[in-house]
C-alpha cells in the first residue's frame, strides 16, 4: 500500500511560518485525493485542508483560511501544507492522508474517506 511520511514539524513563534511536506512511495498519489489533518491532545483529529486529485479544487477549515496553503507536486509524488502567521491553537500532531479511489474531481474532508496515512509530525508554536 502506499506510505505516506510527514516532515517539516517543529517549534516556531507565533507569526512564523513552517511548511509541511508529505512524501508518497509504493505507488503514484496523482489521482489519489490528499488531506491534511491535525490532531491535539483532547480534541478530535481534524481536517484542515484537502486538495482534489487534479489539484483544482481546494477546502480549508474557516480556522486556517488565509494562512495555510494545501498544494500537490505529482513529479515528486509529494503534497505540501504551507503554514503562515501561525497560532499557539495550530499546535498539534499533523497528518496527511491519501484516498484509494476517487469519485470525481473533488476533496474528502472526513477521516472515514482517506485509506492511507502517515505517521505525523509535531508542529508546536510558542507564544
Amino acid at each position: 500500500q502506499v506510505q505516506l511520511v510527514e516532515s517539516g514539524g517543529g517549534l516556531v513563534h507565533t507569526g512564523g511560518s513552517l511548511r509541511l511536506s508529505c512524501a508518497a512511495s509504493g505507488r503514484t498519489i496523482s489521482t489519489y485525493p490528499m488531506g491534511w489533518f491535525r490532531q491535539a491532545p483532547g480534541n478530535e483529529r481534524e481536517c484542515v485542508a484537502a486538495i482534489s486529485w487534479s489539484g483544482g479544487s481546494t477546502y480549508y477549515a474557516d480556522s486556517v483560511k488565509g494562512r495555510f496553503t494545501i498544494s500537490r507536486d505529482n513529479t515528486k509524488n509529494t503534497v505540501y501544507l504551507q503554514m503562515n502567521s501561525l497560532k499557539p491553537e495550530d499546535t498539534a500532531v499533523y497528518y496527511c492522508a491519501a484516498r484509494r479511489s476517487p469519485y470525481g474531481s473533488t476533496w474528502y474532508v472526513r477521516k472515514n474517506d482517506y485509506d492511507y496515512w502517515g505517521q505525523g509530525t509535531q508542529v508546536t508554536v510558542s507564544s
